[in-house]
């Protein structure tokens, strides 16, 4: 860790990082703490984090957002009540245009997707990005604006399938098989 490095992440270095993915859990936690977090503080659920940011919460955080027991944004909005000064990133193997702005409206920092290493995450952290990301170089196609579109009204109706499938005009049982598969590209 660098003099400079340390300036960039102030005074409270704590950090918490909550992913179920455990080798990866681990990964991040050793190479954030060679970045100058301390202390860092990895749980694998929901409740886990939960219990951590109502015992200490952090100044620091790194969330996934889906979870085995829950979702991320739970964590995300409980660790802002607490802390609102804190820096939070959103990480998830999902990305979407919706998730993410509902990350960002409860408190996130920044929203990540992954596969994202330890320098990002630390850029997003620190506030090290740069401005406006260039134009895609692939257009989404009209299938991926079509899952984004109800991503966007799913999250808006607080992730309720039957108010979401009402205001699509979409058939419920449709809108459940939609929502478990993976975005198109």
């Amino acid at each position: 860790m660098t003099e400079e490095t340390a300036d960039e992440i102030g005074e409270d270095r704590s950090l918490l990082i909550v992913d179920d993915d455990d080798p990866f859990l681990r990964r991040l936690a050793r190479a954030m703490e060679k970045r100058g977090f301390a202390p860092v503080t990895a749980v694998g659920s929901v409740a886990e984090g939960r219990a951590q940011v109502e015992a200490q919460p952090p100044a620091h955080a790194v969330i996934d957002l889906r979870l085995e027991d829950g979702n991320g944004l739970d964590v995300v909005e409980l660790l802002r009540e607490r802390r609102p000064d804190s820096r939070i990133v959103v990480l998830t193997g999902y990305g979407a245009i919706a998730t993410a702005v509902a990350a960002v409206k409860i408190g996130a920092t920044d929203y990540l997707s992954k596969p994202a290493d330890a320098t990002d995450i630390t850029n997003a952290l620190l506030g090290k990005g740069e401005g406006l990301p260039p134009p895609p170089d692939n257009p989404m196609s009209a299938d991926r604006v079509r899952w984004e579109h109800i991503q966007r009204v799913y999250e808006q109706c607080d992730r309720n399938v039957s108010e979401t499938a009402r205001r699509l005009n979409m058939h419920r049982r449709t809108l459940q098989r939609i929502l478990a598969k993976r975005s198109p590209r």
